[in-house]
């Protein structure tokens, strides 16, 4: 059960982050022609990047209260997790950089 959350939640994890994406990207192309559009975008940019934390936070509960539970999760499920969160911190490190490009 515990693998077929962190999966679920990494799915929506990474629907956040390309949701995130998606705005500050229109927000960028905007901002001459439409500011208000744009800063709106921008706005929802961030809320799907405060989504992506929430979910990223309960990832980690789910991991810590297992580990309180029943030790050190399996390799198998660590290594899942570790290669999708790897993917995630690289994904929105790409949108942080355009959302900061937007501010300046």
């Amino acid at each position: 059960m515990h693998m077929k959350i962190i999966e679920w939640l990494s799915e929506r994890i990474e629907d956040e982050i390309e949701d995130a994406r998606t705005y500050i990207e229109k927000s960028l192309m905007v901002k001459q022609d439409y500011p208000k559009l744009a800063e709106t975008l921008a706005k929802l940019s961030d809320e799907e990047m405060k989504h992506m934390n929430m979910l990223h936070n309960e990832v980690v509960e789910i991991i810590e209260d297992y580990r309180k539970k029943n030790g050190e999760p399996q390799k198998e499920m660590l290594a899942v997790y570790e290669y999708l969160h790897k993917k995630q911190i690289d994904k929105s490190a790409e949108v942080k950089a355009m959302q900061m490009s937007y501010r300046n």
